[in-house]
């Protein structure tokens, strides 16, 4: 059983930042990889980021390439998630997940999941 937590969500304007953090309860995060998605109101849950357990390859979805930034501290079983050029339709919940196999876009592909952190950015 691995147990993510997320935080550093918050309010902020358009155009602002704001770094999110997951931590992972087991050691054994650094062999998997791992996402972040989101999830407006009243909308499905959708890919934002994933990242290998090395940190050599990350993928994003291309409404957030070229501001948000996912990267990994393995050492404290942490990944993150900078977030820049923030735009009112980022806002949303966001969870953290570690991959268990397939294709790392679907949320089929994910086995654990965190409990979300909420992102509300204001025009």
């Amino acid at each position: 059983q691995v147990q993510l937590v997320e935080s550093g969500g918050g309010l902020v304007q358009a155009g602002g930042s704001l770094r999110l953090s997951c931590v992972a309860s087991r050691r054994t995060f650094s062999s998997h990889f791992m996402g972040w998605f989101r999830q407006a109101p009243g909308k499905e849950r959708e890919f934002v980021a994933t990242i290998s357990g090395d940190g050599v390859y990350t993928y994003y979805s291309d409404s957030v390439r070229e501001r948000f930034t996912i990267s990994r501290d393995n050492d404290k079983n942490t990944m993150y998630l900078q977030m820049t050029n923030l735009e009112p339709e980022d806002t949303g919940v966001y969870y953290c997940a570690a991959h268990r196999a397939g294709h790392y876009y679907y949320t089929t592909s994910y086995d654990y999941w965190g409990q979300g952190t909420q992102v509300t950015v204001s025009s």
